[in-house]
Formats: structure tokens, C-alpha cells, sequence
């Protein structure tokens, strides 16, 4: 099992690359000379911020304050650059876990590569990949704002249903399935 471990990663980054409605999603981490890059989907990638954010809510409140850990992302560890290029996808991410390393007052984040079950090599189980970073508190802060806006970014919501709308429309529940290019509030099937 190659496991990709960056304690502390010199970036560690959410990106996405393509046009909205077909966008591919990604995790970076790049340090020590190394690059690795995993595929993702954009609700993982969101699922992974809101939870940042709810664990170091909960560690400050434990702490009752006490802790280093920013209420907000500092502005200083802001980074809205593309993601490192070459893009060469090292695997697709499964699960994700979280974790608070109070000796270290960091943020543990593990990626697990995505395994059909049963998977076997060679009557060996095959072991999935696992990309492991740990960042500071600050630092899990600046992922999660960089996150949720790139999550934000994609196609806008329809007014009357929420989901994505495309550019010729959508086939939108609330108006019984007819396509509509633009809806607004009040017009629809109820």
C-alpha cells in the first residue's frame, strides 16, 4: 500500500479543473520533493471542509478557547493559485477521516484510495493507497474557505428546486418537468 504521507505538506489544496457542470475535483499536497494528486467529488470536497471547520469549532470549544486554533482562515496562509501541474491522478479517494493530534495541535487528514470490495492480488488482499497530511489549524482553515468557494463556484442553483442549472436549462421537479432556460420565484407548478 504506497501511502503518501506530508506532515507537515508545504501546500495542501482543493482545485478543480474544467467548466462548471464538468468539472473534475482534486486534492493536492505537495512537499519534501513530492507531489501527489487525488480525484475526488465535489460533495466530498465540501463534506471535507464543513467537517475542518466543525472539528476545530469543536477543539476550541473543548479547550474553552484556549486553544490555537483561528476562529477564521488567516488571511496570510490565502492561496486561490491553480493546482500544480502536471495534473496526474496517483488515485480516487473512497473514504476520508479526521483527526485532532492534541500533542501537536494538528489537523490529521487521510484520503484512502476507493477499493471494489474483495479486491485481491495475486491471493494477497491488496491494500488501497493512502494520502495522509497534517496541517496546522490555521492552515486546515485556509483549505476549507479555498473548498467551500470552489464548491461554490459551479453552475448556479435553480430558484425553485436547487439543483444545478445548466446552460439550456434543466428538467426542473417543481414545474412538473418541463424545461425552462431561466425560472424565477413565483413562476412554476404550485
Amino acid at each position: 500500500m504506497p501511502v503518501f504521507d506530508y506532515d507537515p505538506p508545504d501546500r495542501f489544496v482543493a482545485g478543480a479543473v474544467g467548466q462548471p457542470g464538468s468539472r473534475a475535483f482534486f486534492l493536492q499536497a505537495r512537499g519534501q520533493g513530492g507531489l501527489t494528486t487525488v480525484a475526488l467529488e465535489k460533495f466530498q470536497v465540501a463534506a471535507l471542509a464543513d467537517r475542518l471547520d466543525e472539528l476545530l469549532d469543536e477543539v476550541l470549544r473543548r479547550s474553552g478557547g484556549t486553544a490555537e486554533v483561528p476562529a477564521a482562515a488567516p488571511l496570510a496562509l490565502t492561496d486561490n493559485d491553480p493546482l500544480d501541474t502536471p495534473i496526474s491522478e496517483d488515485f480516487r479517494v473512497g473514504t476520508m477521516a479526521l483527526a485532532w493530534d492534541a500533542d501537536a495541535s494538528m489537523v490529521v487528514i487521510e484520503a484512502q484510495e476507493v477499493t471494489a470490495e474483495g479486491e485481491a492480488f495475486e491471493e494477497e488482499l491488496v491494500e488501497p493507497a493512502l494520502l495522509r497530511v497534517h496541517i496546522t489549524p490555521g492552515a486546515a482553515r485556509a483549505f476549507s474557505r479555498r473548498a467551500l468557494a470552489l464548491v461554490a463556484a459551479g453552475r448556479p442553483p435553480c430558484p425553485l428546486c436547487g439543483q444545478p442549472l445548466d446552460a439550456e436549462g434543466h428538467i426542473c421537479v417543481r414545474l412538473n418537468g418541463y424545461r425552462g432556460k431561466s425560472v424565477s420565484p413565483g413562476e412554476g407548478g404550485e
